[in-house]
């Protein structure tokens, strides 16, 4: 079949944090269904969604393990590599947000987001990396970046966020052409405002602003950005490498 070729993910080994829930989670269960054996690294679990994705008869493993803690993050993929023997795919997807001003946000709060966001995905891209270069793999790194990388929401105030997401798109970028000998690709994936706890739990008044801003008028559903994932995943993409896959229904195109 050909788009089997072309986008089947059949044998193939993937990584996904913070698979727990949203993005995440519809991520990993889009991986499972392309065929992929899925490791999903969390601080707190992920059993529903390895639940969910053995219900469709896909494999997948819950590790715990927290991104931006080095050790923890090399004991986690040394079980994946244990379980499955191989490490392919890496989508890179943990992250937080803080909607404050720069005056009012403390500097450990900068820390915390610039840690999670832009650490986390160095040191999870960074062993994963390493692990391919050592067995001769051209494997694919995607990293979660955000349209919040090439523009600047409002009404809120997230300099932090911001920040750390344009960090994501030069890193991956970086990673890109450091690794190209060796066959690895590595992209980045920008999504607007995806219909997650993190878009739907805030407040109304800055709903209120994003709506009419989105050309589309609407959020997105996480499902819209599996194909995309997929795709840098895939050898449908194997000529793609340091891209930035923007997916925000047009927020950005003005």
């Amino acid at each position: 079949m050909y788009l089997d070729e072309l986008f089947g993910l059949n044998g193939k080994v993937a990584i996904v944090t913070g698979g727990g829930r949203g993005i995440g989670q519809t991520v990993a269960i889009g991986l499972a269904k392309a065929g992929a054996k899925i490791a999903i690294f969390s601080r707190t679990g992920a059993d529903k969604t390895v639940a969910l994705i053995e219900k469709e008869g896909g494999e997948a493993i819950s590790l715990l393990a927290d991104a931006t803690i080095e050790s923890e993050v090399d004991a986690a993929i040394e079980k994946v590599l244990e379980r499955f023997g191989s490490l392919d795919i890496v989508f890179n997807n943990a992250g937080i947000c803080i909607h404050k001003g720069t005056v009012e946000a403390s500097i450990e709060e900068w820390r915390q987001v610039i840690d999670i966001n832009l650490t986390g995905e160095y040191i999870v891209a960074r062993a994963a990396g390493r692990v391919m270069i050592e067995r001769g793999i051209k494997g694919s790194i995607v990293n979660m970046a955000s349209m919040s990388g090439s523009i600047v929401n409002l009404p809120q105030w997230q300099a932090s966020y911001n920040a750390s997401k344009a960090a994501v798109i030069h890193l991956s970028r970086s990673l890109a052409v450091e690794w190209a000998d060796y066959g690895i690709r590595v992209n980045s994936i920008s999504p607007g405002y995806i219909a997650t706890p993190m878009s739907v739990d805030t407040p109304q008044e800055l709903k209120d602003v994003w709506m009419p801003l989105i050309p589309v008028h609407r959020m997105g559903d996480p499902e819209e950005l599996v194909g995309a994932v997929i795709y840098l995943a895939s050898s449908a993409s194997t000529y793609t490498n340091g891209a930035d896959l923007i997916v925000d229904g047009a927020y950005t195109a003005f």
